[in-house]
């Protein structure tokens, strides 16, 4: 492929340097604990999303939410609710072009899993549901900006934390939460949730609202489940430097090829290898040079301490 434009070598040397740097920085020993739960992905107008489900402790409200993900119901949604220092909600609308919202049709509710032991803290990812109804979480899920225990621990049954979002995706929450919110329920028949939007854009009439203000997200799926330390890698620079690594959505398809472990990203045309312990980086297009970007345990460290 021969993209009209491509990350200059200096860009991924600029990419080797700052992981260097996280790595002189990182303190304490070098053990890596793996993850635990399945992983997701949500490519968003701001960037990749990952979320950590826990399966194991609320696997009725995992079911529910990969169903929907699944089904590719979260396809094309938007992010319809910001309450900054409170609450990032999304997984009630999805938007067509020339159309606007609908509602994602929902199954039927979830039983609520709630428990002290998975407190409603920052970064930390619940099910909405509706008031005086604890078993009623269907589509709809948030991410919580704050401590939110006090609150959404001791009421309507406690909100269900079913998964926490890694470190590079809460920078992405965070861009969601510092933009403007705009009441857009006015523009639509069935838009009255549709108070507090946050807006890439403002659009100055009702006839200005499309995919290019609102906060997409245009696709999302799971990670691998029996990712190996390299694919944990690979996720963690996908989702960390995704400048670097386009689509970071589409592309993340690990291949071997001359004794290398690697992913191609079409967008950038460029590659991440993996062999012999040591995470490589190829950028064709500027010269057919094997780059070391960092040995792969040390790169552990740092994947497993941003959640992945």
């Amino acid at each position: 492929m021969h993209p009209t434009s491509a990350p200059s070598l200096q860009g991924f040397q600029a990419l080797a340097s700052r992981l260097l740097a996280c790595l002189l920085l990182a303190a304490g020993p070098c053990h890596v604990a793996h993850a635990q739960g399945s992983m997701v992905r949500l490519e968003t107008s701001l960037g990749p999303l990952d979320i950590r489900l826990y399966d194991s402790q609320t696997p009725a409200t995992v079911a529910n939410f990969l169903g929907y993900l699944r089904s590719g119901a979260y396809a094309n949604s938007f992010v319809h609710r910001s309450v900054p220092g409170f609450v990032v909600q999304t997984g009630g609308y999805t938007w067509t072009e020339g159309f606007g919202p609908s509602k994602i049709p929902a199954g039927p509710p979830v039983v609520n899993e709630f428990s002290t032991s998975r407190s409603n803290l920052r970064g930390t990812v619940a099910m909405a549901k509706l008031g005086g109804n604890p078993n009623s979480a269907t589509t709809e899920w948030f991410v919580n900006l704050a401590n939110n225990a006090a609150n959404l621990d001791n009421q309507n049954g406690g909100f269900t934390v079913f998964g926490k979002v890694t470190a590079p995706g809460m920078a992405i929450v965070d861009r969601m939460a510092g933009l403007t919110v705009l009441n857009i329920g006015g523009c639509f028949a069935n838009g009255s949730a549709l108070s507090a939007v946050p807006m890439r854009a403002t659009p100055a009439t009702c006839a200005g609202v499309s995919d290019q203000n609102l906060t997409m997200v245009r696709s999302a799926r799971e990670l691998s489940a029996t990712a190996t330390d390299a694919d944990r890698v690979f996720n963690f620079i996908e989702a960390t430097y995704p400048e670097y690594t386009q689509p970071s959505g589409f592309a993340s398809v690990t291949e071997p090829s001359l004794g290398y472990y690697y992913r191609y990203y079409s967008g950038s045309n460029a590659y991440l290898g993996y062999k012999d312990g040591n995470l490589y980086y190829l950028v064709p297009a500027i010269n057919n040079q094997i780059n070391l970007l960092a040995p792969l345990a040390d790169l552990l460290v740092q994947a497993a301490a941003a959640g992945y």
